[in-house]
């Protein structure tokens, strides 16, 4: 089962303390969001988890490895893989080009039949399959997450962290991202998901986690987080706030 245990994770950038403290612990295949106000260190959070950051005190364990310390590609290695709030395609390459990257990061070759069955296995789930020839630059926005959730299959990670997933994306795109959390969900990987879409978050999710100016205020199920007065004043704002879109007013990615 996989275990995923922070302890005491502080990063301070000189005299800003981005992250006080924060401990969780994640088992098994939990389905989590992590949601915050513009500069609660989500995103400080997540480069610390993979490898980008490095925190000035507390731990990272990964089914008993520290990965703290360790560089990103390591991490990768290690079983925890994550998207970006911006998209990062290897623009020059083709899609399905794109898919085999993470298979020879893991030493596979991508000549085999194997590698590219799965990457047109994945494709084809991601409603891409079309696309396979296409460089990555011809794609739209809402395709280039969908290629980044693709790379992420071919890694076969434990536990996936997904930054902004629904940012900028087209309604029938976010129907094929809904599928695939549910279905990496139920292949037994662990998952966070950072949005600041808040009905997707509340529909998909099961345990939230809330950061609030580097402090976790929150760590509960979704009904017992938004009706928290400390989360509705740090976060969620008013009725009136979270009618329609499901997010504040002037909310934007951090």
């Amino acid at each position: 089962m996989t275990e995923l245990k922070i302890s005491n994770l502080n990063k301070r950038y000189g005299g800003n303390h981005v992250l006080k403290d924060v401990s969780f612990t994640i088992n098994g295949a939990e389905l989590i969001g992590l949601i915050g106000p513009n500069g609660a260190g989500k995103t400080t959070l997540t480069n610390v988890l993979d490898g980008a950051v490095k925190p000035n005190s507390g731990t990272v364990y990964l089914n008993g490895k520290r990965i703290d310390q360790l560089p990103s590609f390591e991490v990768a290695k290690s079983g925890l893989g994550r998207t970006f709030q911006v998209t990062r395609s290897f623009r020059r390459m083709t899609v399905l080009e794109n898919l085999y990257v993470p298979a020879l990061a893991l030493g596979k070759s991508h000549k085999g039949g194997a590698v590219q069955k799965e990457a047109l296995e994945v494709l084809d789930f991601l409603t891409m399959g079309h696309l396979r020839n296409e460089y990555a630059r011809a794609l739209s926005g809402g395709q280039q997450k969908l290629l980044e959730l693709g790379r992420l299959m071919m890694l076969d990670p434990d536990v996936v962290i997904l930054d902004e997933p629904f940012a900028g994306v087209h309604p029938k795109l976010m129907e094929v991202i809904y599928d695939y959390i549910r279905r990496v969900n139920e292949q037994g990987k662990a998952m966070i998901i950072i949005s600041h879409q808040m009905d997707s978050i509340f529909a998909l999710c099961e345990r939230l986690l809330v950061l609030n100016y580097g402090d976790l205020i929150a760590d509960d199920t979704p009904d017992k987080v938004k009706n928290d007065p400390v989360v509705i004043e740090a976060y969620l704002g008013t009725n009136e706030d979270r009618s329609g879109t499901g997010q504040p007013e002037g909310t934007r990615s951090s």
